[in-house]
């Protein structure tokens, strides 16, 4: 196995116990990985004044990969989100999230087995914004209503949302591309295209004119945002890869999330041409922070994803078999787990957990 070096970036709140627990947990599986930490998140801002020091982007340009754990962003105020920054510095298009059923992580089907495939650039995500009352918005206000575009009232703020042909070509080819490598079956485009005729409708025009160069290989078709939400609540088993714009794709993985057992056993990536950064998609839960009361597993499905991503796909199933066998045992779950599973069972600690999946990888 080759050796490998990593961006490691904790984060915030747990972040710091689940990072801890998947190098662990990495370590057993037996992967040679050289951890260089960094920092971001709330308390870097606190220690120097910025939550994404150059430093760690610099650091990740260096390494090519890292994976980090969650980084707290404030509602409404405060600074943009440390996510979003790396997405759009390190040119990210792609956040991949697998959706897959663990038993005995309480979810309410026990096969979903699908892929969010979201654009990670550009969309309201974009960061371009107006707040009320400036002469900036007013501005924008007037021009709308110059060009007979609409009306918005006096007192809005305003986000802006581009929806190019570039980005839009880029996920959808991602999307085909995973699919084919992976041996799914079809892609789905979801998209609001009969209410925002130019933003998703250009989504769409795009996803289909890509879709043409994969006739024959892989199937596709297409759903209005709202509608996929419901029938993948009702049947997640008729969607495979599913591609989004990015606000769509955000709510939409929190959503599948929900149906296997909750973010707690969630992984994610962003992946570009020349970096790529893994992370569990849950928050920093302050409230449990320094408490062990963690689930990790979503840092450790993390992990897995970045093992395959480096070429080590062997050391990477292990891992993820060691988790299924741990979950379908019973014995060692955490509190959100216990909970989805409506069990009445003490729930392991942080610490606990880790231990067993590093017994059973020890076994395996």
């Amino acid at each position: 196995m080759a050796k490998h070096t990593v961006t490691l970036i904790p984060g915030d709140g747990i972040g710091i116990e689940t990072t801890s627990a998947m190098q662990e947990v990495v370590a057993a599986a037996g992967a040679d990985i050289a951890w260089e930490v960094a920092d971001a998140g709330a308390e870097c801002m606190e220690r120097c004044g910025t939550p994404l020091p150059e430093e760690t982007i610099e650091a990740v340009r260096r390494n090519k990969v890292g994976i980090k754990g969650p980084t707290a962003t404030p509602v409404g105020t405060g600074f943009r989100s440390v996510n979003v920054a790396l997405r759009k510095t390190l040119d990210l298009y792609v956040c991949l999230r697998p959706v897959i059923s663990i038993p005995g992580a309480g979810g309410r089907y026990d096969d979903v087995d699908l892929v969010i495939v979201r654009e990670n650039t550009e969309d309201l995500y974009a960061g371009v914004e107006f707040e009320e009352g400036t002469p900036e918005a007013h501005e924008l206000i007037r021009f709308v209503e110059q060009h007979e575009a609409g009306t918005i009232r006096p007192d809005s703020g305003i986000s802006i949302k581009p929806i190019s042909v570039t980005a839009t070509r880029n996920i959808v080819e991602y999307a085909f591309d995973y699919a084919l490598k992976q041996g799914r079956k079809k892609v789905t485009a979801a998209h609001k295209a009969n209410i925002m005729k130019h933003s998703d409708g250009l989504f769409l025009r795009v996803a289909r004119e890509v879709a043409k160069g994969y006739e024959g290989r892989i199937g596709f078709d297409d759903r209005i945002i709202d509608a996929f939400c419901m029938n993948m609540v009702m049947d997640p088993s008729q969607f495979d890869v599913i591609v989004f714009p990015n606000l769509y794709g955000d709510i939409a993985s929190d959503l599948a999330a929900g149906l296997v057992g909750g973010l707690g056993i969630a992984p994610g990536a962003n992946i570009g041409r020349e970096y790529a950064v893994f992370e569990a998609v849950h928050g920093s839960a302050p409230d449990i922070a320094g408490k062990n009361l963690a689930n990790p597993t979503a840092e450790i499905l993390s992990a897995a994803m970045m093992l395959d991503h480096l070429g080590e796909q062997p050391t990477a199933e292990r891992i993820r078999a060691a988790v299924r066998a741990v979950y379908a045992r019973g014995e060692h779950l955490t509190g959100d787990i216990r909970r989805a599973t409506g069990s009445g069972a003490a729930p392991a600690t942080c610490t606990e957990f880790t231990e067993a999946l590093v017994r059973q990888l020890e076994r395996s």
